[in-house]
């Protein structure tokens, strides 16, 4: 641990922080995996809802600078290739 006021502050900070994105990005896979499972189950209104759901995830994800714009764009291209093969 530091000695310095201002470092023990950042400390604490950033493992806030650190909590914030591990449950961001959890929360984004989660929604990835269920367009998934909603392609697989042939199932086109809740592949299209959850498709929704996680573009706006990933756009956030990109917003914040928890995932890179390049990581976002190759996800929802993958995702609108599964659900238009419905």
């Amino acid at each position: 641990m530091a000695n310095i006021k201002s470092q023990k502050k950042r400390a604490l900070t950033n493992a806030k922080k650190n909590l914030q994105n591990t449950a961001e990005k959890s929360r984004l896979k989660t929604s990835i995996k269920n367009v998934i499972k909603a392609v697989e189950a042939g199932n086109k209104e809740e592949a299209v809802k959850a498709f929704n759901t996680c573009n706006s995830l990933l756009d956030k994800a990109v917003c914040e600078h928890i995932k890179h714009k390049n990581y976002a764009a190759r996800q929802k291209a993958r995702l609108a290739k599964l659900v238009n093969s419905l």
